[in-house]
């Protein structure tokens, strides 16, 4: 199969070319890096692109998920999450194409208090949340075979995440403040490449939860980091969410239900204590 990646210089993308094993050929695109230079929101490229190599399946991991810059401009988390995500749908139509689309737990408002399922209806609080719901949306009119992909609280060994930005806090501060009243699954995207490599080629369409098993807060998560790394002479210190200097409202509750993978079988993510564990022993700390 050949497949198009967007996004695949960013922190999934590169798990992604690590998990796909070499039967697949991988076109790698995205905005900037040692790649062919894709911008999604330039509808002609993303034809001309698409035109050229002609992939069989795209997996659309370009986004913006800056989600305070979401915030403060809605209008370019729209062009990029939204109409960017247009762009790639309608091109996959007209070539033929099935899409893989990478979303978000915060598609959803946070006042459930069990896990939100595929079949939960989405009602996003921020403008982050509005603009990669809006991605789906253009996914479900568009791309007839399609899979959306929602994720949660992504880190990885190929970017910017929340572990490393503990780690790297401890290195100069012996007291940490961390939000302990956001409850999510923290995700390793190690993990969650191969998922969406078993996904695809099962070829069953349609909407997942795909996260590392169970859930914490961030104050839990930044806790085990530590705990992980061997840090012990570092207090955190629980906040609650207005206590935290962030313009963005975010989900107070925004676990995701693996109902799809369940009822097929195929859940078979790891805990998410394990992943990090995991994830730490591989950091040069």
């Amino acid at each position: 199969m050949k497949i198009l990646i967007t996004g695949a210089a960013g922190m999934l993308g590169a798990d992604l070319q690590e998990a796909l094993p070499p039967k697949h050929q991988l076109v790698l695109t995205d905005i900037t890096g040692n790649v062919i230079s894709l911008d999604i929101t330039d509808e002609k490229r993303v034809s001309a692109v698409m035109a050229e190599h002609r992939p069989d399946l795209v997996i659309h991991a370009a986004a913006y998920t800056d989600v305070d810059g979401c915030e403060r401009d809605p209008d370019r988390a729209f062009l990029i999450n939204g109409e960017g995500t247009r762009n790639v749908a309608a091109a996959c139509r007209l070539f033929d194409a099935a899409l893989l689309y990478i979303s978000t737990d915060f598609v959803f408002d946070g006042e459930k208090r069990e896990p939100y399922t595929e079949n939960d209806v989405p009602n996003p609080i921020n403008h982050y949340g509005a603009s990669k719901l809006a991605g789906e949306n253009c996914v479900r009119e568009l791309c007839p075979s399609h899979y959306i992909v929602r994720t949660a609280w992504l880190y990885g060994e190929h970017g910017k995440n929340f572990p490393l930005n503990i780690l790297n806090a401890a290195k100069s501060k012996k007291e940490l403040k961390v939000v302990a009243d956001q409850i999510g699954s923290p995700t390793f995207t190690a993990d969650l490449a191969p998922a969406i490599r078993d996904l695809i080629e099962s070829r069953v369409y349609g909407a997942y939860h795909i996260t590392n098993k169970g859930f914490c807060s961030w104050y839990e998560f930044a806790k085990k980091t530590l705990s992980f790394a061997g840090i012990n002479d570092v207090e955190i210190k629980p906040i609650k969410s207005e206590e935290w200097s962030s313009l963005t409202p975010r989900p107070k509750y925004s676990v995701l239900g693996r109902l799809a993978l369940e009822r097929q079988g195929k859940d078979n993510m790891r805990s998410w204590e394990e992943a990090l564990q995991d994830f730490v022993s591989r950091l040069d700390i």
